[in-house]
Parts: structure tokens; sequence; C-alpha cells
């Protein structure tokens, strides 16, 4: 199995990656037959994912699984894997619709965002329904930011409409004070939390952020400006990786949307070893795209975890 995944830093894939190696060996112990999965980190840039496509494909893998870096240029990977008749496994970042059906051994296996972001608004919606504090100045309305992911990413922009359009049909009035763009990093969003909460200081009573990582360099910012746990606005993610469900656990992230890496690996791991020995798939019968479920998580539930 070829991978090329868009960056290494990204915390979810790495857990994503490696429990689909996990499961791969455990189909290889099933199967009698020896799995090897090579592992590319095409650091953001898709150039370089294109050429370690070009790399994978020509040491002779059976299945290339790719996570893009760019959903909307896929051209360059599926000539070279139609060329060589190698099937394609998508993940986690879903390519255009049309560009799937440009072959019949293209697939995708991931999430819905839509799904992801109304969960987020719903766990918000019950927080500030059952807890009247959150609206801290009492105005009746939540005043509220967004860490989002990428600039123009499919996910991040469902993801954010989605949370606030639910927030909003569930009938809690909002007033938004500003974003801040951190391309999922942890780092990043505790830099664009620190510009902020230096703009809107105590206004900023919801914070709405598209994974774990940047909902936890938000409150990464708080801590390092020793602000009271009052003061504090709060805090909902999406991913329930490792550290995020810590989080919830710790009371930190009042709560996180599961986005179900195992599940996904799992899916993945086996259409890959049905594609590597030829067999056909039960899990493409209603299709290429394969979706997993996501799951709410918040104090109550996490232990499930």
């Amino acid at each position: 199995m070829g991978v090329t995944r868009y960056d290494k830093s990204d915390r979810f894939m790495n857990e994503l990656t490696d429990s689909m190696e996990e499961k791969l060996k455990e189909l290889g112990k099933e199967k009698e037959v020896e799995t090897v999965m090579t592992i590319r980190d095409a650091s953001d840039s898709q150039r370089q994912q294109n050429e370690q496509v070009k790399e994978l494909l020509g040491a002779g893998c059976n299945v290339l699984l790719v996570n893009l870096v760019d959903r909307t240029n896929t051209s360059s990977i599926i000539e070279q894997a139609k060329e060589r008749d190698v099937p394609v496994i998508f993940f986690n970042r879903e390519p255009v619709a049309e560009d799937l059906k440009q072959w019949n051994k293209l697939y995708y296996v991931g999430a819905d965002a839509q799904e992801s972001g109304k969960m987020q608004g719903e766990l918000a919606a019950a927080a500030i329904a059952e807890n009247p504090k959150i609206d801290r100045n009492q105005d009746g309305k939540i005043q509220y930011v967004i860490l989002e992911g990428e600039p123009g990413h499919q996910d991040a922009i469902i993801r954010t409409e989605e949370s606030v359009n639910t927030l909003k049909n569930a009938g809690i009035k909002l007033e938004k004070l500003g974003y801040g763009i951190a391309n999922w990093n942890r780092a990043q969003a505790e830099n664009r939390m620190m510009q902020l909460i230096g703009q809107y200081q105590n206004d900023i009573e919801l914070v709405l952020s598209n994974n774990d990582e940047m909902a936890l360099g938000g409150l990464d910012a708080y801590a390092k400006l020793n602000r009271t746990e009052s003061s504090i606005p709060v805090f909902f993610g999406i991913d329930g990786t490792k550290i995020g469900l810590q989080a919830v656990k710790d009371d930190l992230l009042a709560g996180t949307v599961y986005n179900d890496k195992d599940g996904q690996a799992t899916a993945m791991a086996e259409l890959a070893a049905d594609l590597a020995l030829g067999k056909k798939s039960r899990l493409t019968a209603a299709g290429p795209q394969i979706y997993l479920p996501y799951k709410k998580i918040t104090k109550e539930n996490v232990a499930d975890f």
C-alpha cells in the first residue's frame, strides 16, 4: 500500500494512518499475506504529492491511498494511477464528485462534513440552554468567534456554516465578533486567539473551532494570559483526537464531535486488501463513496470513546 497524506503535522491524520497500519497488519494475518504500508508526507504541497504518487507507483504499490493536499487538483494522480492500473482510495479530503467518476477504480473513505458542523451546533445549543452563565453579559445574545481551518477548504466552510446555522435554528441569538484562520494547527490557533482576545477582551462567550487542535490552541492563549476561569469562553471542537477527548474529560472543551478514525481506518484497510487481492468489496455495493458517521461527545459519554 502506498500512502501519501497532506501534512504530517496534522494530529488526526497521524492517528488515522497509525490505525490503518494496525488494521492492515491484522487483515494480513487473517488472509495469510504480508502487508507493507509506505507513508509519504506532502508538506502541504500538491506538486510534492504528485511526485510522491509517481514514486509509490514506480515502487510497485498494489493500491494507492491519497489524503489530498488540494481536493480540486486530482488529474495528475488519477492519470498516473490509471496508466499503471492501480486503484486509488482517497481519504479524509474528498475529491470533487465529478473527479471520482473519471475511472471505475477511484474510491473515497471519510465522513460527511455537514453532519459534523450540525452536531457541533447541537452541542453548543444544548450547553447554552442548560447554562445561562455562558451569556456572561446577559444581553440575550451569544458573542462568538470561529477558529477556521484552511481558507477555501470544503470541510472548513461546511463545518462553520452548519454549526452556526444549527445554533440559529435552535433559537439562539448570535453575534459574530470575528474569526481566525489557523490551518487546523494548534500553534497558529493560539496566535489567532491572542489577536482575537486583544481585540474583543472578555466579550467572547463562545468559540466554535473546526477541529480539536485549533480549539486547544485557543485555550493555550487563555492559559498564556493567565485569564481566570470565569473570563474563558466555552469551547467546542471537532475530531475527537486522543488529546481532544482528554480535554473534554478535563472540562477544558465543553464538547467535540467524534470523527471515527478507527471506523475509517478499518474501511480503508478492508477495501485496500480487497482491491489488492482482486476481490469485489462489500463496502462499495452502494457506490465508490464510503461515509462513517460522526458522534457527539460531552463529559457524560467521553469515557465510552
